[in-house]
């Protein structure tokens, strides 16, 4: 059995992607303004990993990394930027529970983008993991009800979250991968800090005030320092496989925050789709687990 701590240090990793999305709609309807919440977030989340990486630096016998690849993780950071903007940005116009969904799109889209890089047919049982995955995703939007009003700003800026998503995962797991993760992790999110003050600009300095540093502070904790701190400690000992399967409950967390904290309401036909995309989840990062 996979070192019981461990699996609680990735699944706690995950639960804290999960409330995210709660807590910035949250702080939206307090009057919190996104441009502010999103620099906050990698602001804070960037000085604490440039600060645990200086105690690492001064404590452990650590290799210079080049600046190539600094130059590297800094450009591929800047999905992680794109992505958080725009998942931001997507629940203002729908759900969070619809949010999370489109988000997790990233599962089926990921393939598509290996297709492309690695030129190989994709397997029939991933085929048949993007198909399952798509049809939960027709239940789990609810599309179908016609008495259900979609925002289609929502949609776009959802799917390009989860686009955008695929290509962090991407770059998360493969430039670079000799660099330590706190290392790499420090310029992926500097590359995401340096995308989100490129598109927001002066809105940051106009929305920007006293009120929402504390949940500036808040969604940092939970979106760019506890999971990759928890992820780095948990996932050598549980493996890629594992640790994969437990992230995914992201999803239900995000869907069940949402409904506690911000009372949204989630149909019988919602949660059938959320579970089908759950199935296809795990199965598709089984299979890539197991190929890696």
């Amino acid at each position: 059995m996979k070192d019981l701590k461990s699996i609680i240090y990735v699944a706690v990793g995950a639960c804290s992607y999960g409330v995210l999305a709660t807590i910035v709609k949250y702080a939206n309807d307090l009057g919190i303004k996104t441009s502010a919440l999103t620099f906050l977030q990698f602001f804070v989340g960037f000085l604490v990993l440039v600060l645990l990486n200086r105690f690492k630096k001064n404590t452990e016998k650590t290799e210079k990394i080049k600046n190539s690849s600094k130059i590297k993780l800094i450009i591929w950071g800047t999905a992680l930027g794109l992505t958080t903007t725009l998942y931001y940005l997507s629940i203002q116009y729908m759900s969070v529970s619809l949010g999370i969904i489109l988000l997790m799109q990233s599962a089926w889209i990921s393939l598509i983008i290996e297709i492309f890089i690695t030129k190989k047919k994709p397997s029939f049982h991933k085929i048949i993991s993007v198909v399952i995955a798509l049809t939960g995703t027709l239940l789990a939007t609810n599309i179908f009800n016609q008495n259900v009003i979609i925002d289609f700003r929502g949609i776009l800026l959802g799917v390009g979250a989860g686009l955008s998503y695929s290509i962090a995962i991407f770059a998360s797991s493969n430039i670079e991968s000799k660099v330590p993760s706190s290392i790499r992790s420090q310029y992926l999110v500097f590359g995401g800090l340096i995308l989100i003050v490129l598109f927001w600009n002066v809105d940051i300095i106009k929305d920007i005030k006293l009120s929402s540093l504390p949940w500036g502070i808040l969604i940092a904790i939970f979106g760019t320092i506890l999971p990759p701190l928890l992820f780095t400690r948990g996932i050598p000992k549980t493996g890629i496989a594992l640790a994969n399967i437990i992230a995914s409950l992201e999803i239900p967390v995000s869907i069940l925050s949402a409904i506690i904290i911000l009372n949204e309401s989630v149909a019988t036909i919602q949660w059938i789709g959320v579970l089908i995309i759950l199935i296809a989840v795990v199965s598709i990062k089984k299979v890539n687990s197991n190929v890696s």
